[in-house]
């Protein structure tokens, strides 16, 4: 089967508390409301894709659980392609979420199925034009799905998150890298973001896209540096999921023939719509959405 973006990544549950305020280490908060929803860096990145109007394909893993069957149908159910995503032994991943009343969030991540995934279930047999990945997964099979993007032709895209020191191996491959500002800093192992970004274009080939939420985006690519001005939210109720919003967004419009640096405005736009509703679904913009708010 060919597909424009085939997504080899997490998929958890996410147990959401809302809260005034987030808790200080050893502090419990109360007065809380909970709520129960899909997750994942990897299926929130295929959804924001599939909703931005991409074909999208995930491989990746559940338990035999539950939630890894409701994981499964909810995918299904946004004409995600699950062919590639196996059932293993034990549960599937979990998200214990935080959120404050400004939408700001702590994830505290119990990996599950995910790190079953090995190197070699990051193959693709049909077309392609982009393959996501993230570090929610063994950050080996990350580094496989861009080896597996460049020798099918496609561009590899990588969210260095949870933060993650980046190998040479995974660095020459020459993906685009989208961290945010914290990601960037652990990425290069410097305190200083300028330095970080310096030293991180100097040693990748690929652009990077450093994320600054409401602030939007920088790309790096070289000597080259060029800021995309952020769009103001609707309304701002929960960001998580609102970089996944940005690369998933990314990612199909480069898939359909757009040049980066319109990708990154409809990642932008795409980012801004996402954090409007609680959880890091719900409010994933449609692609006529992010039109109309580019327009």
């Amino acid at each position: 089967m060919d597909v424009d973006v085939v997504v080899v990544g997490s998929i958890n549950v996410d147990l959401v508390v809302h809260a005034e305020r987030l808790p200080r280490p050893g502090e419990t908060v109360q007065g809380g409301r909970f709520e129960q929803h899909f997750g994942g860096k990897g299926a929130n990145q295929a959804v924001a894709a599939a909703r931005a109007g991409a074909r999208v394909a995930m491989i990746g893993a559940v338990g035999d659980d539950a939630n890894g069957a409701a994981s499964l149908a909810a995918l299904a159910a946004e004409g995600i392609d699950v062919a590639r995503v196996r059932s293993t032994p034990g549960p599937t991943g979990v998200a214990l979420v935080a959120v404050n009343a400004r939408g700001e969030n702590q994830i505290l991540l119990a990996s599950g199925a995910n790190d079953t995934l090995t190197p070699a279930d990051a193959r693709w047999e049909g077309g392609l034009s982009v393959v996501l990945s993230s570090f929610e997964i063994p950050p080996a099979v990350a580094t496989a799905a861009m080896q597996m993007a460049r020798a099918r032709g496609g561009v590899g895209i990588l969210t260095p998150a949870p933060a993650h020191a980046l190998s040479a191996e995974l660095l020459a491959e020459g993906p685009i890298l989208v961290p945010n500002e914290h990601e960037l800093v652990v990425a290069i192992g410097n305190d200083d973001p300028a330095a970080a970004l310096n030293e991180l274009t100097h040693r990748s080939s690929g652009p990077v896209i450093v994320t600054q939420g409401p602030a939007g985006a920088l790309l790096a690519h070289g000597e080259r540096r060029q800021r995309f001005d952020g769009l103001r939210a609707p309304s701002v109720v929960d960001m998580t999921g609102a970089g996944d919003a940005f690369v998933g967004a990314l990612a199909a419009w480069l898939a359909s023939g757009h040049t980066l640096e319109q990708a990154i405005r409809a990642g932008n736009a795409a980012g801004a719509l996402s954090v409007s509703a609680t959880g890091a679904r719900a409010a994933l913009p449609r692609r006529e959405e992010i039109q109309a708010l580019l327009a």
